[in-house]
């Protein structure tokens, strides 16, 4: 294991050629040391269990990582050609309990392992040679092609965290014990804690664009907050310490926990935190890949509604307030303790990194200042729900990382675990689970009587998202091109065997909204969880928000309820779902109408998708077609381009070009016409684009 230790990369010092090497070590030695933590599965079989239900089978994970770099390198063109389009579509995307997140195991075939290494093969070459030939200049920015390589790396070293938790919910007699470094064997009763003070000060919070290491979106944005003194404990929480709430059978006492806690401990039953085991009158400890007698002094393990409802516990015991530390409470003791941020450690100061242990160790070993842990051992649950600081901005490779977490149910860990490495380990790093969700992750305590204040969004702010609900759900029905697509349809689409659709750009909903009361079952579908978040808020809790720019810096605040717009009728027919229409998994399929509004100008090879959307229609299927045929302004590769061009001397235009490769399956149905498209950018900036409709019917 200390061969694959490393420290994360400065982009922004040093020798280009220097750095090079540098960063392709970094990638080998993530390769290596992910592939390392599947060698504690007992066999290959074990490879299509699932460790939590909520969660893909574990070869999902192992393809995972690669195709992701794949994709990112492909979407980003810095390669031109995927080596594996169906794996590049099953193991793309499904890693949270996301409601557009694809778990049903129905839907998927998965291949033998050994395809999925040699695909891992494959893909390793290629990264490795786009390493060695892509320019690098230094500093490394956003939208360089080695800002894609270090986020396929930092993703990847993310998974090998979370593929741990899976593995360590597997059953015992699928893992083997000692194939992954060396856990700690210090174990003992657990130390007295104790609550020691904090001085309050201001927090500035949010990374600086030009900070040398690297970043994902939502740590960057400033957010300055004036923290009041508090008293947290020297220690994390301990086993020995946990134990007593659960001999005082908190577990059982509904006053304490929070109405989302009781109900996720109603439906597990749960007696104590997950990976502890009881064997008779004695407790052992489940690590990844075995079982140890309860170590005492090392820390509890829980989710934030077993941390919460520990706190309840101790309040009404000692007549004090506890709860758990805010993010900038957390970073101000970060702050008061002096932590280094990662490439200022000589040796790691805490059980990070991987440079100790691969389990937790005793809550009293690593001192920091006056505490202990301040980073390291495990995360540490925070009262904060994760959004994004002002100035917040998604990444384009990578647009849905972080904003489909953004919605009040996910809260922050901070500090890092025992294995959390690279961006993980960095001072900045801002990660959040759901809240029922296990990870190394336990909690300390603060007491305080300051009121709890949680700063959290209800309004959506990403600009892309909100301009599209006011294109679709603004009041002016008159510019709203999705109602006036739906209306052509239904005038149109009138037979009783026209039941299933599937809507291959629904962006924010509107149109799946539309032809919900028409039809059986609707698919709606976007390459991009930050749009369609949207819709299922609308499905689910029947209201969303969001803030649109109106002149200079004056917005305006809009609330959509749904029931309002008179589309509440048939929204439970609906299925959102994420995924690339150029790629679609199989399971899309036997529709008998689907709709491709303003989708080819986006795809990277409309071609493509022409030759090949008939398999997903049922015979006498109907195909519409809106587009605004603008190939070039979304950097569509020539070659890829249906028309728009002069072929063998003479214009062939892109609806031409379209009739030619839909021809052999489809018949044109119904005289093109065209729509006009508003996109609204401000109040008083409204671009306007026509679109051409055109109805195709799949030939028997």
């Amino acid at each position: 294991m200390k061969e694959l230790i490393t420290k994360i990369i400065d982009l922004s010092n040093g020798n280009p050629d220097a750095k090079r090497q540098e960063i392709l070590e970094y990638f080998e030695k993530t390769w290596a040391i992910d592939e390392k933590l599947y060698t504690q599965l007992k066999s290959d079989d074990v490879f299509y269990h699932r460790g939590d239900p909520l969660r893909h089978v574990l070869l999902f994970y192992l393809g995972h990582t690669a195709v992701f770099f794949i994709n990112k390198l492909f979407l980003a063109k810095i390669i031109d050609t995927r080596i594996h389009p169906a794996f590049e579509s099953i193991f793309a995307i499904g890693v949270d309990e996301m409601s557009w997140d694809d778990l049903d195991e129905k839907h998927y075939n998965w291949p033998d392992v050994s395809e999925v290494r040699a695909y891992r093969r494959e893909a390793k070459e290629i990264i490795s040679d786009v390493i060695l030939t892509a320019p690098l200049n230094l500093p490394v920015k956003w939208e360089d092609p080695f800002w894609i390589i270090m986020m396929g790396i930092e993703h990847e070293r993310i998974h090998l965290e979370t593929s741990s938790v899976l593995i360590r919910q597997l059953p015992l007699d699928e893992v083997v014990k000692g194939k992954f470094g060396q856990i700690c064997t210090e174990t003992g009763d657990a130390p007295i804690n104790e609550l020691l003070p904090v001085p309050g000060a201001g927090m500035r919070l949010g990374k600086p664009l030009h900070h040398p290491l690297y970043g994902w979106d939502n740590e960057y944005g400033n957010y300055t907050e004036k923290v009041e003194s508090f008293r947290t404990t020297k220690y994390l929480i301990s086993n020995g310490e946990f134990l007593k709430f659960v001999n005082d059978k908190g577990y059982d006492n509904e006053s304490l926990w929070t109405g989302e806690g009781w109900s996720w401990r109603e439906f597990k039953q749960a007696q104590m935190p997950l990976f502890w085991r009881k064997k008779g009158e004695e407790y052992w400890l489940r690590l990844v890949a075995e079982e140890i007698p309860m170590p005492w002094n090392w820390p509890a393990e829980v989710n934030y509604l077993e941390a919460k409802a520990y706190c309840n516990w101790k309040t009404a015991r000692e007549g004090k307030t506890y709860r758990l530390p805010t993010e900038a409470e957390w970073y101000r003791l970060a702050e008061h303790c002096q932590i280094p941020d990662e490439l200022d450690w000589k040796t790691a100061p805490g059980n990070i990194n991987l440079e100790h242990f691969t389990s937790p160790c005793p809550v009293d070993k690593f001192k920091m200042n006056d505490f202990y842990d301040v980073i390291g051992n495990v995360w540490q649950w925070t009262e904060t729900p994760i959004t994004g600081f002002a100035g917040f901005k998604v990444h384009p490779m990578y647009d849905d990382f972080s904003t489909p977490t953004f919605d009040g149910k996910h809260n922050l860990i901070k500090g890092g675990s025992w294995i959390s490495t690279g961006n993980e380990a960095t001072r900045h790093a801002r990660y959040a689970f759901r809240r029922h969700f296990y990870q190394h992750a336990g909690f300390r305590l603060v007491q305080s009587e300051t009121p709890l204040v949680i700063h959290n969004d209800e309004y959506e702010t990403d600009i892309e998202v909100a301009n599209s609900c006011e294109n679709m759900w603004g009041e002016n029905s008159d510019l709203n091109f999705s109602k006036k697509l739906a209306a052509e349809i239904l005038q149109f689409v009138v037979e009783p065997q026209y039941k299933t659709v599937l809507d291959l750009n629904t962006d924010t909903g509107r149109l799946a909204f539309e032809l919900a009361p028409y039809f059986k079952k609707i698919t709606a579908i976007d390459s991009s969880a930050r749009f369609i978040r949207m819709p299922i808020q609308l499905q689910e809790k029947g209201f969303m928000r969001y803030i649109v720019k109106d002149e200079g810096e004056l917005v305006l605040y809009r609330e959509i309820v749904l029931s309002e717009t008179g589309l509440d009728i048939g929204k439970e027919k609906i299925l959102f779902m994420q995924d690339n229409a150029n790629n679609l998994k199989p399971l899309y399929t036997d529709y008998d109408l689907i709709i491709a509004p303003n989708v080819l100008e986006e795809l990277t090879c409309p071609i493509l998708f022409l030759e090949n959307i008939h398999e997903r229609l049922t015979d006498d299927g109907l195909l519409v077609i809106a587009s605004t045929y603008d190939w070039g302004n979304m950097h569509i590769r020539r070659e890829h381009w249906p028309g728009g061009f002069k072929k063998d001397g003479e214009p062939l235009t892109s609806f031409e070009g379209i009739r030619e490769l839909l021809n052999p399956h489809f018949e044109l149905e119904k005289t093109p016409f065209n729509l006009i498209r508003t996109l609204r950018k401000s109040s008083r900036n409204i671009e306007n684009q026509i679109c051409e409709v055109t109805f195709w019917r799949r030939k028997k």
